[in-house]
């Protein structure tokens, strides 16, 4: 691992970092703050997983989570969106290849030998973290924008224990009913619509849900509401008795100043679930 950068914010660190991933077999940058806390011991972790064309810098530099996470004493690891270089498969389209990553693990030409999202964030990059930095394994708690929002409620609902709370900025909720996720499943994991189910937050809520709280927040007028269908997620939600709430906030779009307007909430709802 080598460090891009280290600043001092809101008393604590926000550092930007490379290293090679077993996962991606390509070097990968990742963006942690660590409050002051930090200095003193292991403190407890909030993911943050960006959407389409973002990369680590989008969230870190623009959400403004670091002032109440510096608040709350607990770090943010923002993780970027795919893998990327020269020998990396791209698309000329910003909704596939580099930047796109959807946070699953492909197994179709050519995006199988790097696209692996869903094993770098749930295995290869939490080694690293863990490893070398004072976090606190046992709390964590992850929430993300627009594809990352659906990036964190699967694997939310995938790996139990591993999360105690999550949320989600406007999220693609229902991906293999709508364009974006349709398009990308078939891309990287091949046209057999039963492997696409694992990556629905909507059909996972239906089949196991979560077991802690989850809270989504989704701008009224958000440009891309019809791609999203957090309608479908709500019912969902609603049928499996979730503990959760969901907020349609009026006149927001889809943009990181609908992110930045409600990131405070949604760092202290999981401060709470991560100090309890």
């Amino acid at each position: 691992m080598r460090t891009i950068s280290e600043n001092r914010a809101f008393g604590g660190v926000q550092g930007v970092y490379a290293h090679d991933s077993q996962a991606t077999g390509c070097e990968m940058t990742f963006g942690l703050f660590l409050p002051a806390e930090a200095e003193d011991g292991a403190v407890p972790v909030l993911w943050f997983l960006s959407g389409l064309t973002c990369t680590h810098e989008n969230a870190m530099l623009k959400s403004g989570a670091q002032k109440w996470a510096a608040e709350a004493g607990i770090a943010l690891v923002f993780p970027d969106t795919s893998p990327r270089g020269p020998g990396v498969a791209d698309d000329p389209a910003f909704d596939l290849g580099q930047g796109a990553g959807f946070y699953v693990n492909a197994t179709e030409a050519p995006w199988a030998p790097h696209f692996r999202m869903w094993d770098y964030v749930a295995e290869d990059l939490p080694r690293v973290l863990f490893s070398a930095f004072p976090l606190a394994e046992d709390a964590q708690a992850i929430t993300g924008h627009s594809m990352g929002g659906h990036g964190a409620l699967t694997l939310a609902m995938s790996l139990p224990g591993r999360f105690r709370s999550v949320s989600a900025f406007a999220p693609i909720a229902h991906p293999t009913a709508g364009d974006w996720g349709r398009k990308q499943f078939a891309a990287y994991l091949g046209r057999d619509e039963a492997k696409w189910a694992a990556h629905d937050s909507t059909l996972l809520m239906r089949r196991r849900g979560f077991d802690g709280p989850v809270l989504v927040d989704q701008g009224a007028s958000d440009q891309f509401l019809d791609l999203l269908r957090p309608e479908a997620l709500t019912e969902a939600m609603a049928a499996r008795r979730q503990q959760a709430t969901f907020r349609m906030q009026k006149g927001y779009d889809h943009s990181y100043w609908f992110v930045s307007s409600f990131i405070e909430s949604h760092v202290a709802f999981h401060a709470d679930a991560l100090l309890a």
